[in-house]
C-alpha cells in the first residue's frame, strides 16, 4: 500500500504541482481514507521527500541502462536527454522549479544527491568521449563537469515552464558538446542534431 500511495502521490505532484495537491486529493484519487495515508506518512513533506527520492532512483536506473547500451559518448548524452523529454514533456511546470519554490529543504537534499550522481555520469561520459576521440584530450574533466551540471540545474531551477526548460537543456547540451568536441565530435554532434529535426 505504501508504494501505491507514493506512486499515486508522485504522479499527482508532477502533473498538478507539489503545492496544490493535498492529502485529501490523494486519498480521493485512491479511494482510501486520509487516515490510511497518515499510517505510512506523518505529513505531506515526508511523502514528497520519499516520492522525490524514488523519482531520483528511477531516473538514475534508466541512465545506467542507457550507458550500458554502449552508445558513443555524444549519442549517449542525446539518449539521456530523450529519456528526460519523454518523462517530463507532458508537464506544464518544471518539477525542480516547483520543489525549490515550495519545499526548499527537500529540494536541497535532493540536489545534493543529484549533483553527486550527475558528477559520476558526466565524468564517465567525458572520459569515454576522450577515449573515443570525440572530445579533446587534456580537458580539465572536473571543471567541464561542473560547468555542465551548473548550467543544467540553473535552467531547471529558474525556468517555470517545462517545455521551455527542455528547449534550453538541448541548447545547453549543444553548447557543452561544442566546447569539448574534436572535429570528429562536431560531426557526431551535427548528426545527432539533424536526427532531432
Amino acid at each position: 500500500m505504501k508504494e501505491k500511495i507514493i506512486k499515486t502521490a508522485t504522479d499527482m505532484f508532477l502533473k498538478l504541482g507539489f503545492k496544490s495537491v493535498t492529502m485529501d486529493d490523494i486519498a480521493c484519487e485512491m479511494c482510501i481514507s486520509k487516515k490510511t495515508i497518515y499510517k505510512f506518512f506523518s505529513n505531506k513533506e515526508v511523502l514528497i521527500a520519499e516520492g522525490t527520492e524514488i523519482i531520483h532512483q528511477n531516473i538514475h536506473k534508466i541512465i545506467d541502462e542507457i550507458v550500458a547500451k554502449n552508445f558513443n559518448a555524444i549519442e549517449e548524452n542525446f539518449e539521456i536527454r530523450k529519456m528526460f523529454k519523454e518523462m517530463f514533456q507532458s508537464l506544464d511546470t518544471s518539477p525542480l522549479f516547483q520543489l525549490k519554490k515550495h519545499y526548499p529543504e527537500i529540494y536541497q537534499k535532493m540536489m545534493a544527491n543529484e549533483i553527486e550522481d550527475c558528477n559520476t555520469v558526466f565524468t564517465q561520459n567525458i572520459i569515454k568521449g576522450i577515449e573515443q576521440g570525440l572530445y579533446r584530450e587534456n580537458l580539465d574533466v572536473e571543471t567541464y563537469v561542473k560547468f555542465y551540471y551548473t548550467l543544467i540545474f540553473s535552467i531547471n531551477e529558474t525556468t517555470q515552464k517545462e517545455s521551455e526548460a527542455l528547449k534550453l537543456e538541448l541548447d545547453a547540451l549543444e553548447y557543452h558538446t561544442r566546447a569539448i568536441a574534436t572535429s570528429e565530435g562536431i560531426k557526431e554532434l551535427e548528426k545527432q542534431l539533424s536526427n532531432l529535426i
